[in-house]
């Protein structure tokens, strides 16, 4: 009967310290996984940024149309500049050799590479199809300048929602509780940011 007591025993010892090992590892592996799609979400929203500072190259604004920035990306130009001798040379000067000529060139070719999917700018990683919160205005800065500001968005319930609920709730709660963004975002519509993003 002892011997019993001792089996019974060490069962219910081995499976306390599963559950308590459980227990344990729920918000290390959530951390783990939320690290590893938030580097995925990160460079989406760096090329989100890039597409956008192109677009406000050429039409002095941001778009808050991921349809028009996605169609830019995929089939428009940026114009360079390119000045062809020195105008620090008073005889090329002279003889007319300083020029300056403008070059246009593909944004695909420019700021992307050639295998980069545009379509794919709209979409938050592992968020099964969810699309990134965008938007696009103006701002009038503390020293009376206007200024065109864009901010795109991915909210923590778009792309750890497959997670531990609880671990996603208590992030969202600590996060708000600190004034911050539930998520990661690139720029801001409310305040001038320099296009920065949350995670910078």
């Amino acid at each position: 009967m002892k011997r019993v007591i001792q089996i019974v025993l060490l069962i219910a010892a081995a499976g306390l310290a599963y559950v308590l090992y459980q227990q344990i590892m729920i918000p290390v592996k959530f951390n783990e996984t939320q690290a590893l799609r938030e580097q995925a979400v990160i460079q989406r929203l760096k090329d989100i940024r890039e597409a956008q500072r192109a677009y406000k190259t050429v039409y002095g604004k941001y778009t808050p149309s991921m349809d028009t920035l996605i169609n830019f990306v995929k089939n428009d130009s940026i114009t360079y500049e390119i000045k062809m001798g020195s105008e620090d040379d008073s005889a090329a000067v002279a003889e007319g050799r300083v020029k300056t000529i403008k070059v246009k060139y593909a944004v695909m070719d420019t700021i992307f590479n050639k295998n980069f999917k545009a379509d794919d700018l709209r979409y938050i990683p592992f968020s099964n199809g969810q699309e990134f919160i965008m938007a696009a205005d103006t701002l009038v800065t503390a020293s009376k300048v206007t200024i065109p500001v864009f901010e795109a968005k991915a909210p923590y319930k778009r792309y750890l929602s497959d997670l531990n609920h609880q671990e996603l709730v208590n992030l969202i709660d600590r996060t708000k509780s600190l004034n911050k963004y539930a998520g990661l975002k690139v720029g801001s519509i409310t305040e001038a940011t320099n296009d920065a993003g949350n995670w910078e």
